[in-house]
Formats: C-alpha cells, structure tokens, sequence
C-alpha cells in the first residue's frame, strides 16, 4: 500500500471520529455539535484564527493526494515514514483522549456570549491545550510520512493558525469569563507542552 493511501486512511479516520463522531455525541450529550463558528463582525484576529486553522486542514488532505501524483518528497526514507505513521497515530489516539476528558465543555471555536466548565483535571492538568498539541503531533508524524511540500505547509499554518486561536481568541475569553480560578491555572500549567507557557504574573 503506498504512503499516499495510508495518510489518506489516516486522516479519514482522524477527521472522521475528532470531528464526525465527536460531534455526534457532543449533539446527543448537549444538543450543540460544539462547532462554533466565527460570529458577525468578529475582530479580525478570530477570523485569522479560524482561516489558517480551516487552510489547514485542506493542505492536509491535499498532502496524500499530491504524494499519489507524483509530487516530489524532501526524502524517501522507509524508517522515517514508518516513524511517521507511528506519531501520526499516536498524534490520532491523543486527541481522541483529550476530547473526551474534556467532556462536555468540547467546542472548537469560541462563543463569546457563552461560558463553559473550565477542565484543569486529567490531562488538562499537566497542559493547558492538550486536543491541539494532539493534532500538531497527528500532523507532523503525517509530514514524516508523506515529506512533500504541502503537508510541511500544512504543519506550518495549523502551529501558526493554533497560535493565533489560544493566545489571542481563547486566552483573553477564558480570563474574562473565568476570572481568577483560569489566572492560577495559566500559572501552573503549560500552554501546549508541560512546564512550557505558564504566565506566572497573575492579572
């Protein structure tokens, strides 16, 4: 089987319980599919957020696609695309983990008129995003396996889209609607890895 085909199963699969299945039972559980979508007159960084996380996606999927058309690849390496495999799957089981043990309070985007339970416990207790250093993890072990131009760009933009989201969507509305108790979680917790992006000067 070649590796276009197995990114492609890959992100099927991916694509199809983290975004799918998730929200299915997120429906079911709370009557919202917890997509959240960039509200009317939403600053312009929202929108940024959203559009690199959205273009994303796309390079992703085209990565498998262009590695079947005969798209030239930074490398061929047998290891390193098994290596690869084995982090996007790891990078697939991880965020599937974190979803869950984030139970209801689930949603990608944010509604800036809402406020959910703030989840500090399991895995949200050693990092503060753990769905999305998931994801970067799925993805970068898809580049190992597919090293073509479009799925490193696609690595780039969802860092540079993630990026974007926590520090200047999701940070500055937790802080308002959680006040003090999201204040001592940002100071304990790392942002993406543990130990890492921790503000400590409390506001």
């Amino acid at each position: 089987m070649s590796r276009g085909v197995v990114g492609l199963i890959l992100e099927l699969v991916f694509f199809s319980l983290a975004f799918g299945l998730r929200s299915v039972v997120q429906w079911r559980r709370t009557g919202s599919t917890g997509f959240i979508r960039p509200r009317r007159g939403a600053p312009a960084i929202e929108l940024v957020g959203s559009g690199l996380f959205v273009l994303a996606i796309v390079l992703l999927a085209v990565g498998p696609v262009a590695d079947l058309a005969g798209a030239t690849r930074f490398f061929d390496s047998v290891v390193i695309a098994a290596v690869g495999m084995t982090v996007a799957t790891v990078g697939v089981g991880l965020t599937l983990w974190a979803q869950v043990s984030m139970g209801d309070s689930w949603r990608i985007g944010v509604d800036q008129s809402a406020s959910t339970d703030l989840v500090t416990t399991g895995v949200f207790a050693r990092v503060r995003n753990p769905i999305f250093t998931a994801m970067v993890l799925a993805a970068m072990g898809l580049a190992l396996l597919i090293p073509n131009l479009w799925s490193v760009a696609a690595v780039v933009t969802l860092v540079l889209g993630l990026q974007v989201q926590v520090r200047r969507v999701e940070e500055p509305y937790l802080r308002r609607t959680q006040g003090r108790a999201y204040d001592l979680y940002l100071a304990a917790v790392g942002r993406f890895v543990p130990r890492v992006g921790a503000v400590r000067q409390l506001g």
